[in-house]
């Protein structure tokens, strides 16, 4: 049996980057990549394109899927990075406990006006702007006992994945 692969989740506000930063980082370990997005069930999708925010009740059968799919590929031994809000400590700790591997957060912070500036350039996703305000509102910071950094948004993918890499469970230069 192999070592379970490392999980990482590359977590943060809707426009922060998680998609295009979880996919470069999982692209640089040499892993997959898994968008948390493709986890909601319908239900959420239909509430959130229609500006209703998520409640905690909404949100754990997608934590459960998120844990359950850094489970069963860390199993196999494969480094896996999801793209997952995880704003809140009660998810994370939900994603941990569900995952049953040591997980690493990768936080993308950013302010209001740059994540706001770049979802008001983004088409075809079926978070709407209006709800950036609640997730902001939502969001808690890594705690310091939480396997974690985090990276300011302002950089290029390549400086931000280069600053998760530095910092994060994969000691720099050796790729899994």
């Amino acid at each position: 049996m192999s070592a379970p692969g490392p999980a990482i989740v590359v977590m943060g506000v809707s426009g922060a980057g998680k998609t295009s930063v979880g996919e470069r980082l999982a692209a640089a370990l040499g892993g997959g990549f898994v968008d948390a997005d493709d986890l909601h069930p319908a239900e959420n999708i239909r509430k959130m394109s229609a500006g209703i925010p998520l409640d905690d009740a909404d949100r754990r059968p997608w934590l459960d899927r998120v844990a359950a799919k850094l489970r069963e590929r860390s199993a196999s031994g494969a480094t896996t990075v999801i793209a997952c809000s995880a704003l809140r400590r009660g998810y994370r700790d939900r994603i941990r406990r569900g995952a049953g591997v040591p997980v690493f957060f990768v936080h993308l912070d950013g302010t209001e006006e740059t994540i706001a500036e770049r979802l008001s350039g983004r088409a075809g996703h079926f978070m709407p702007m209006s709800l950036l305000v609640t997730q902001l509102r939502t969001l808690e910071a890594l705690e310091p006992d939480e396997a974690g950094i985090t990276v300011d948004i302002r950089g290029t993918v390549e400086a931000i994945v280069a600053s998760a890499i530095d910092g994060g469970p994969v000691p720099t230069g050796q790729v899994r």
